[in-house]
């Protein structure tokens, strides 16, 4: 699979790692451009010719799927085009302090991820990787199986792109925790939720979403 990362601190960095493993194309990108990640594709090559460099815009067109990674109160710096009929998987949390305030936010009226979606038009937003700690994500991967394995709560409107994610969640070692559609249940798995980097086993997680 082709996998576009548009931000590449310590979650879209670990990712990148993930995915390489993989046997994944990565396509890394930030806001510096290019040459400032040639330290990273090198890191990235000695695991496999799979990486390359690009700016977000190339990394948008790259991806089956793309990764948004940037600090939230960001986000309307991001192309709009290029990201038609991709899987766009949202890390991002918004915290008022750094983000600066969202009335949309503020007042409940909207998730995070919602007002992504709304910034690129066809694009399968999918809430995932936001709820844990990067060190966990880095670190505590574990066979299919394993009853000790961690749960990553998701959530997003389309059936099929959920469906990608999860499997990409599965083959880096964690097991994808549906907490339904992207405006519900992504309030489910935001900043100040019970299970936002509780990092939990998968039943516990599950189980604390469906109460």
């Amino acid at each position: 699979m082709r996998i576009g990362i548009i931000g590449v601190g310590h979650i879209g960095g670990t990712l990148a790692r993930h995915f390489v493993r993989a046997g994944h194309e990565v396509a890394v990108s930030n806001s510096r451009g290019p040459d400032t990640l040639q330290d990273l594709v090198a890191e990235l090559g000695g695991l496999g010719e799979l990486a390359s460099a690009a700016t977000a815009e190339e990394a948008a067109r790259f991806g089956d799927v793309v990764v948004v990674s940037v600090p939230f109160g960001r986000y309307r710096e991001l192309p709009t085009d290029g990201f038609a009929g991709r899987v766009v998987i949202d890390t991002n949390n918004y915290y008022p302090q750094r983000d600066g305030h969202f009335e949309e936010l503020d007042s409940n009226r909207a998730t995070s991820s919602e007002l992504l979606q709304a910034h690129v038009p066809g694009a399968r937003v999918v809430k995932a990787f936001n709820a844990i700690y990067w060190e966990h994500l880095r670190d505590y991967g574990r066979p299919t199986g394993d009853p000790g394995r961690i749960g990553i709560p998701i959530s997003g409107d389309d059936a099929e792109a959920k469906k990608t994610v999860a499997e990409l969640i599965d083959q880096i070692g964690f097991d994808a925790v549906d907490a339904g559609a992207l405006g519900r249940g992504g309030r489910q798995h935001q900043p100040g939720t019970d299970v936002y980097t509780a990092d939990l086993p998968t039943g516990e997680l599950r189980a604390r979403l469906a109460a």
